[in-house]
C-alpha cells in the first residue's frame, strides 16, 4: 500500500474501518500497523492517541488498542437562562461593563481552513519557528537536577538575569519577573496599576488584545493617535490633563499594526509627561526580536532609560519561537514591583519550571543568535515581497509605512470603504485578512486592515495571496470605485 507519512491520515484511515471490530474488539498490533501502512511506530502511536482522545478507541499498556463501547447516552442540557440575568444584575453597578469581545485576538489565532492563505495570522510559520532548538533545549531542560521542582515565584535568578541584561541600562534582576507570555503580563500590569472604572490611554490604532484586557478589567481606554513616529506627545499630554488616567500603554518599537518606532526625539517627551502626570507607562516590547535585517541598530527599551520608575516594561520570547513557548518579563522598579509580584503569584502561582529551564537552554545555545539572523534576513524578504506586489497588483490600498521590524503591514482601504466586506470578499477568495476596526477604541478615522507576511510558507504564498486579494478587492471595492 501506497505509504502514509500522516497522523492524520493514518487516525482517518483506522476511524473508518472501526465498524469492523465490536465494542471491545482488539485491533490489530502496532506492529501490524506499521508493515501494513508503511509508517513509523511513533505515527502509529500518534494515530491511536488521537483516536483515544475522542473517546472512540481504548489503549492498555502491554495488551493493546481495543474499539471504545458506546458512550452512555447524554442527558439532555439543562436551562442555562438564568444567567443572562445574573451576569446583567453583576454588572450593573460598574461604571465600565465587563463584557469582553475577543473577536480582535481570535482573528488571529484561529486556524484557517486547508487552502486559505494565512494573512492574518500572528506568529511565525512553522518553518521559520526554532523547531529543532527549542526541542534540544526542552530535552537538555528535563535533565537539569531539579528541572522538575517548584521554581521560585519570581523566575529562576538566571532568566531574571537574562531578561534584565536584555532590557540594559540600570534594570537588574531584581526588578524582573518571569511571567506566562506577553498577555499574562500585560493583563498583571493594568490589574495592578488601574483600579475599575478607571481611564487608560492608549495607542491609537492598538493591539486588539490589550483594549480586550482593558475592558476585561473594567478600565475606559482612551485613545491617543499615532503616526509614523509613534504616539504624538502634545496629544499625549491632552489627554492626560483631560481624563486624569495614571496609565499609558504603548508599543515603542515596530507598534502593532502600525509598525511606527517612537522617534528618538519623542522617547523623552513622553517620559517627561507620564512622569509630570504621576502615571506609569506601560511599554509592551513585543517584538523586539523580529527586527528586519535592513532595520540597523534599535533604540533601547524605553525602561533603559527611566531611573524614576516610570516604566513598566513586557517583553517576551513567544514572537520569535512558538506561540507555545510562553515565557516573558515583566520589570519595574519601586513600590509597583511588589503589586504586580503579588498578582501574578494569585493569578498563576509561577511559570513551570520546565518551561523556564528550557529558556535558558535555548537562549544560551548557538542555534539562538543563528535564529534570530535567519528570521531577519526572511522576514525581510517577505515583507519586500508582500510590498511589492501590492503595489503592483493593489495600488489604490494605501501603504503609508513600511516598518523595518515586526510581521505584518497596516493598509488604508479607499474612502468609503466597507472592510467587513473585503474581508469577507477575501475569504471568498480564499485569504483571511485582520479587518482594522478592532485596533481602535473609538470610531476609526477610516477602513483598513493588516496583512501579515509571517504565517504564511513563503514569498510564493504571499504572491499567490496578494493575487486573490486583487479578485476580492475587485468584488469588495467595485461599487465604491464608481461612485
Amino acid at each position: 500500500m501506497q505509504e502514509r507519512s500522516s497522523v492524520g491520515d493514518l487516525a482517518d484511515q483506522l476511524r473508518r474501518e472501526l465498524d469492523r471490530y465490536s465494542p471491545g474488539g482488539k485491533l490489530p498490533s502496532s506492529r501490524a500497523l506499521v508493515e501494513r501502512f508503511r509508517v513509523s511506530p511513533v505515527t502509529v502511536s500518534r494515530a491511536l492517541a488521537q483516536l483515544a482522545a475522542e473517546g472512540l478507541v481504548v489503549t492498555r499498556p502491554g495488551a493493546g488498542a481495543f474499539r471504545a463501547r458506546p458512550r452512555p447516552a447524554v442527558p439532555s442540557a439543562g436551562d442555562t437562562s438564568w444567567q443572562e440575568v445574573a451576569l446583567s444584575a453583576d454588572g450593573a453597578a460598574d461604571l465600565v461593563p465587563r463584557s469582553v469581545d475577543a473577536s480582535g485576538v481570535t482573528v488571529s489565532l484561529a486556524a484557517p481552513a486547508p487552502g486559505v492563505v494565512e494573512f492574518n495570522g500572528g506568529y511565525l510559520h512553522p518553518s521559520l519557528q526554532p523547531e529543532r532548538a527549542m526541542s534540544a533545549a526542552l530535552a537538555r531542560a528535563g535533565r537539569r537536577p531539579g528541572a522538575w521542582g517548584r521554581p521560585p515565584m519570581e523566575g529562576l535568578p538566571e532568566l531574571r538575569e537574562w531578561f534584565a541584561r536584555t532590557i540594559g541600562g540600570a534594570v537588574g534582576a531584581a526588578e524582573v519577573l518571569v511571567s506566562a507570555g506577553g498577555q499574562a503580563a500585560l493583563t498583571t500590569a493594568l490589574r495592578a496599576l488601574a483600579p475599575p472604572g478607571a481611564p487608560v490611554l492608549v495607542e491609537s490604532p492598538t493591539y486588539p488584545g490589550m483594549l480586550a484586557i482593558a475592558r476585561s478589567a473594567g478600565l475606559r481606554p482612551v485613545p491617543v493617535p499615532v503616526d509614523p513616529d509613534g504616539v504624538k506627545p502634545e496629544l499625549l499630554a491632552d489627554a492626560f490633563r483631560a481624563t486624569g488616567a495614571r496609565v499609558f500603554v504603548c508599543q515603542p518599537l515596530f507598534q502593532n499594526p502600525t509598525g511606527a518606532v517612537l522617534a528618538p526625539g519623542r522617547r523623552g517627551e513622553v517620559l517627561r509627561i507620564a512622569r509630570e502626570a504621576g502615571a506609569f507607562v506601560v511599554e509592551d516590547d513585543f517584538v523586539r526580536r523580529l527586527a528586519h535585517e535592513d532595520a540597523g541598530p534599535l533604540p533601547r527599551p524605553l525602561a533603559a532609560d527611566d531611573p524614576d520608575g516610570v516604566v513598566v516594561h513586557v517583553g517576551s520570547l513567544t514572537k520569535a519561537t512558538s506561540p507555545s513557548f510562553r515565557v516573558s518579563a515583566l520589570a519595574a522598579r519601586g513600590p509597583v514591583l511588589e503589586r504586580l509580584r503579588a498578582i501574578q503569584v494569585v493569578d498563576t502561582f509561577f511559570v513551570p519550571r520546565p518551561l523556564q529551564e528550557a529558556a535558558l537552554e535555548l537562549v544560551g545555545s548557538p542555534a539562538w543568535p543563528r535564529h534570530l539572523r535567519s528570521v531577519a534576513a526572511e522576514l525581510r524578504a517577505r515583507r519586500d515581497a508582500m510590498t511589492s506586489a501590492l503595489r503592483l497588483h493593489l495600488p489604490e490600498l494605501a501603504l503609508p509605512h513600511i516598518p523595518s521590524g515586526g510581521y505584518h503591514l497596516w493598509l488604508r482601504l479607499p474612502d468609503g470603504s466597507d472592510e467587513s466586506a473585503f474581508a469577507a470578499a477575501a475569504l471568498r477568495a480564499g485569504v483571511a485578512i485582520t479587518p482594522g476596526r478592532p485596533y481602535f477604541s473609538a470610531e476609526p478615522p477610516a477602513a483598513h486592515v493588516r496583512l501579515s507576511f509571517a504565517a504564511v510558507a513563503g514569498t510564493e504564498e504571499i504572491a499567490e495571496g496578494v493575487r486573490r486579494l486583487r479578485a476580492a478587492c475587485d468584488e469588495a471595492l467595485s461599487g465604491n470605485r464608481s461612485t
